[in-house]
């Protein structure tokens, strides 16, 4: 299945959705320790970066000191769509908010600042409104 390339209906149509939870990321030598289970895992030279859940990593002793909200952009968007990123970021900026950012196969996911989650959502939303006429 092929994801969207227009910029008009991927800003339209992102319907950005605000996973529960609350999300870390931490660093580990070697494997994905036992009883965690990361929603993102990027290889780096420095160790594996985990995003997981924040329950997940004080169970299994993890360090971190970011907490994040996740939220999933519900479009398909296509890899090699050109300036989704750059559009919402640019929002997000503006509204004082950081975000990472992760392309899944299907969709782009978010994570923000977990106190601030609802309004990164709202600010996403706005987007989409003002994109759609």
């Amino acid at each position: 299945m092929t994801g969207e390339n227009d910029l008009q209906k991927l800003l339209s149509g992102m319907r950005p959705q605000l996973n529960p939870g609350r999300y870390v990321f931490t660093t580990v030598e070697g494997g994905v320790p036992a009883g965690v289970t990361p929603v993102v895992t990027v290889a780096e030279q420095e160790g594996l970066t985990l995003v997981v859940g924040q329950e997940e990593a004080d169970a299994a002793g993890l360090t971190y000191d970011y907490v994040a909200g996740w939220i999933t952009l519900r479009i398909h968007s296509a890899l090699e769509a050109v300036g989704l990123t750059s559009a919402f970021a640019r929002e997000l900026a503006d509204a004082g908010l950081s975000c990472n950012v992760v392309a899944g196969f299907h969709h782009d996911h978010l994570f923000v600042p977990y106190e601030h989650a609802a309004r990164a959502v709202a600010v996403l939303e706005d987007l989409a409104r003002r994109s759609a006429q």
